[in-house]
């Protein structure tokens, strides 16, 4: 929060000014107190201004200051000007302060402390009257119905429903000011943007700058001059003071004075309508000048761009022909490789070629021989096989020839079975018939016949059996 403003507990005394805005006056309270210092014997010791100023916070108790500060020290003496709440307070402060002494360690004599109210310092009626009987340029030019003001709070002259509340506003300012008459001009110079282009002269200002500000300075011309006095009257010996939406109070030293420069005689604001005039021309003038620049600029970069692309090209086509000089040799080097390649692939196929071709009249000739070969062991095979089956023959045959033996040897045991039995039955019917008939002669010479028959055929088995034991061996010495 700016110096200026300073937090407030007591409203008793506020005067409404303008209750839309929250805007009040409140009388000042403001005191000056001198302690009378004593003759320092001792060099390099010094008193120290806090604790004097301590000394007196305590000897107004339970009465407080809302500020004080030191305004003018020197070996004799040192100055507070203090201020309270109320004037009430204040009469209170100068009462307990006023011809009373006060004690600092170190120092054996007491101070004396002097307190009185602090004369306001503000312009009365006969300093505006002398002011402007003594301007020659006459009356025209300047009458007593223009108040100047300084460090107006910018938040508490500000439209409530403007988003931009750091800045003041012109209609509640003209709003405010209305209250003590009917208000001819009003001149805010922080809202004017060339103001601060301004000279001094021309402006009849300090110059200021712009979103740095918490208080402005006003310009209020009144239709009449006892709307002038009005406004006067109620500014001197008063603070202005704000309450906000919540409730607290603050309240803010401003400056007020008879406006001495003219301000906003005809002569002034034709000047400082001409030097805004010159400054929007310079303005144009300059905007005109950065416009040609940055043309300027425009076209110095659409040259350097063109210029790069130039080159870019350049670059381009000189990359390309290096690319297509590159692509030209690895394309030599490619066809050189690819017609070496053929040229080996050629050599390795007729390689190929005729190692197939050896190697087929290699295989021609190992198929001959293994045909030969083959056709030996096929012979051989043959002859093998012939053999075999002669021997399977020979041995299928003498198996024959042994089953037809065998055969033989069981027909012939059998027929001898039978003829024995037959004989057997015979020699039986006949010794039956001998010894029955008379003929046993006849049939004992039968008997002989038959035994010599029977004679004559183990003769012939065993003739037989002699040649089957000679051909077995011959034919297994064969196979």
């Amino acid at each position: 929060m700016n110096t200026t403003m300073q937090l407030c507990t007591d409203t008793s005394e506020s005067q409404v000014l303008f209750e839309a805005q929250g805007l009040y006056l409140k009388p000042m309270a403001k005191t000056s107190i001198s302690v009378q210092l004593p003759q320092l014997k001792m060099p390099g010791k010094s008193i120290s201004n806090w604790e004097v100023m301590e000394k007196i916070k305590a000897g107004i108790k339970p009465n407080q200051f809302t500020t004080l500060k030191v305004s003018k020290s020197t070996l004799e003496f040192i100055r507070f000007e203090g201020e309270a709440e109320n004037r009430t307070q204040l009469k209170n402060i100068n009462s307990r302060l006023d011809n009373r002494t006060i004690k600092l360690s170190g120092f054996p004599d007491s101070l004396r402390v002097r307190a009185a109210e602090t004369k306001v310092n503000f312009p009365t009626r006969q300093d505006w009257d002398s002011f402007f009987r003594d301007v020659k340029s006459g009356n025209d030019e300047t009458r007593p119905d223009t108040i100047h003001f300084q460090q107006l709070p910018c938040r508490w002259f500000a439209n409530k429903v403007d988003l931009m509340q750091d800045r003041p506003d012109e209609d509640v300012l003209k709003g405010v000011f209305t209250t003590f008459g009917s208000i001819k001009c009003i001149d805010i110079p922080m809202l004017d943007p060339y103001r601060r282009e301004m000279t001094r002269s021309a402006s009849g200002i300090q110059t200021f700058s712009f979103g740095q500000d918490l208080t402005f300075e006003a310009f209020v011309q009144f239709q009449e001059y006892i709307g002038f006095v009005k406004a006067m009257d109620a500014f001197k010996g008063m603070k202005l003071m704000h309450k906000n939406e919540d409730g607290k109070c603050f309240t803010a030293n401003v400056k007020i004075d008879f406006d001495r420069t003219n301000h906003l005689g005809e002569k002034n604001v034709r000047k400082r309508r001409l030097e805004r005039e010159k400054l929007i021309q310079l303005e144009k003038e300059r905007e005109d000048r950065v416009r040609k620049e940055r043309e300027a600029e425009g076209k110095r970069k659409e040259d350097e761009r063109m210029r790069q692309e130039n080159e870019d090209k350049e670059r381009e086509l000189k990359r390309e022909i290096k690319l297509q000089k590159r692509e030209e040799r690895r394309r030599r080097k490619e066809e050189k490789k690819k017609r070496l390649e053929k040229e080996k692939k050629l050599a390795l196929k007729l390689s190929m070629e005729e190692r197939i071709k050896v190697e087929n009249e290699r295989k021609i000739v190992a198929e001959r021989l293994l045909g030969v070969l083959f056709n030996k062991i096929k012979i051989k095979k043959q002859k093998e096989e012939i053999r075999y089956r002669m021997a399977l023959e020979r041995e299928k045959l003498l198996k024959k020839r042994d089953e037809k033996i065998e055969q033989l040897k069981h027909e012939e045991l059998a027929a001898e079975k039978r003829e024995k039995n037959q004989l057997v039955k015979q020699e039986h019917v006949l010794r039956e018939k001998i010894l029955q008939n008379l003929q046993l002669k006849r049939e004992e010479e039968q008997r002989e016949r038959l035994r010599h028959e029977l004679s004559g055929r183990t003769k012939l088995k065993s003739v037989l059996v002699a040649a089957k034991n000679e051909t077995i061996p011959k034919l297994k010495s064969q196979t």
